[in-house]
This record gives structure tokens, C-alpha cells and sequence, in this order.
């Protein structure tokens, strides 16, 4: 399968601004061949966590846009955004991965970022998603839930790929590119994390997406540019690294 990973500069909470840059690079990923289009983290408003009118409903406007771009470009793509529930008026960091036939797939994120306040606006998760996307297991995590090793290791061995959007801080951009290496080492995983660039908030977000291989091989990799990154993965290639360093059954 052949993923594109969009790094764009986020449009600070301005959905169609937002939809407006994307659209093209999604037109161009599918046009590259792509059947697989990674987002970043609250991809239609950036990290936007302090507006207690930020959140839209559960297939709402970037839902929306997540299902026209899938089914018009017959691709995956997938990118959290705040999406509320009817039980409560927080809403959920929301990670919607929409099919080429338009059917949605919701993870949300199960540690909200404490240190930047998202814990109090907005409410956590519970529950993992794996997706089998054209045979290839997919397990969805966003951002900070890199930082939380063992649930990768929860998740590991129904796993092929680790999708994780981010707005990871330039201030923390080696920590962002360590773990990702890390958790693809050690669930022999492919990982791939698309991280936001420019500013937004008071932040500066150094980009520093990267496709990761099961050997934690970096294989595609973006500066601090807007940019589309393009790799080719196989649930074939995990199953042969596993075989032939079999160090996931040894955990206890």
C-alpha cells in the first residue's frame, strides 16, 4: 500500500481555510498513486483547546470533509478533529478514519495533554480502534498518546501499522522523533507520524514527519516545510521481521 502523509501549516481555527490547503495535496497524493492519506492532529482548527465552542458534532464539517476527499479520490485518509458527543458537551479529540466508500472508523484520544491544558476542555478515551485497511491491521493513536508505551505494546501484536497525528512542539521535536523510532523498534511496527508545521497558539511546530519501517528505519522523512511524504508498506514485510527476530514473544 502506498500512504501519503500531508504536513501542512494549519490555518489557526478556520475549518474551510483549512479544507481549502488540503484538498489539492489530497488530490495530488491520490494522482501519486496513494491509497492511504495521514492528516495531523486536529487537522481542520490546529491545537486548539481553550474555545468551548471548538468541538462540532459527530459528522459534522470535518467528518465531512474526511468522507468527500475519501470517496471522491477512492482513498483512506484519516485526522483527528474535536468532535462532541451527544452525552456531554466536551468534546473529544477525535481521530476519523473514513473509507473509500465513505464509512467512518472513531478513535478517541485516550490521554488528553495535560501540560497544555486539553484535559480540562476536553475529555478522554477509553478505548482502542484497529482498522484492517486493505489487509493491513491499523491500530489509531494522536499525539501525546505516543509518550505511553505500554499500550502500544497492548496493541502490538493485531498491529501492522501505528497511525499518530500530531502538533508536536518544536521545543520537544527530539522527543517527537525518538519515540516514534521507538515504537516501531519495539513492536517491529511500521509507525507513522504526520506533525503539523508553522505557528499557531504561540507555538512553532517543526513538521519532522516521518514513515518508520518495522526495523525502525526511518524511510520517508519531512523537514519543517509543508510537504506530502509518500512510502510503501506490507502487512508482509511486519510478518517477516517478526519471523525473523522473533523478540515480541519474550515479553512477560
Amino acid at each position: 500500500m502506498k500512504v501519503a502523509v500531508i504536513q501542512a501549516d494549519t490555518v489557526w481555527a478556520d475549518r474551510d481555510a483549512n479544507f481549502a490547503q488540503i484538498a489539492p495535496h489530497v488530490a495530488t497524493a491520490a494522482e501519486q498513486g496513494a491509497t492511504f492519506v495521514l492528516l495531523t492532529e486536529m487537522f481542520s482548527t490546529g491545537f486548539v483547546v481553550d474555545q468551548s465552542d471548538i468541538g462540532e458534532p459527530e459528522g459534522g464539517p470535518s467528518s465531512q470533509f474526511l468522507t468527500q476527499m475519501a470517496t471522491q479520490h477512492n482513498v483512506w485518509i484519516g485526522g483527528s478533529c474535536p468532535e462532541v458527543a451527544s452525552d456531554e458537551p466536551r468534546p473529544f479529540n477525535s481521530f476519523v478514519l473514513v473509507s473509500p466508500q465513505g464509512k467512518q472508523h472513531r478513535y478517541h484520544k485516550i490521554h488528553p495533554f495535560t501540560y497544555g491544558g486539553e484535559d480540562t476542555h476536553f475529555r478522554p478515551g477509553k478505548d482502542f480502534v484497529a482498522v484492517n485497511v486493505d489487509g493491513i491491521r491499523v491500530t489509531l493513536f494522536v499525539c501525546y498518546d505516543l509518550r505511553f508505551a505500554d499500550e502500544f505494546w497492548k496493541t502490538a501484536a493485531d498491529t501492522d501499522v501505528f497511525l499518530i497525528p500530531g502538533n508536536w512542539p518544536a521545543s520537544r521535536r527530539e522527543h517527537w522523533m525518538s519515540l516514534l523510532r521507538a515504537r516501531a523498534i519495539e513492536n517491529q511496527a511500521f509507525v507513522i507520524g504526520c506533525n503539523r508545521v508553522g505557528s499557531g497558539g504561540g507555538l512553532t511546530y517543526a513538521g519532522d514527519s516521518r514513515v518508520i519501517n518495522p526495523l525502525g528505519e526511518v524511510i520517508a522523512e519531512a523537514q519543517d516545510q509543508p510537504t506530502i511524504l509518500y512510502a510503501d508498506i506490507s502487512a508482509e514485510e511486519v510478518q517477516t521481521v517478526r519471523t525473523t527476530f522473533p523478540f515480541m514473544q519474550d515479553r512477560r
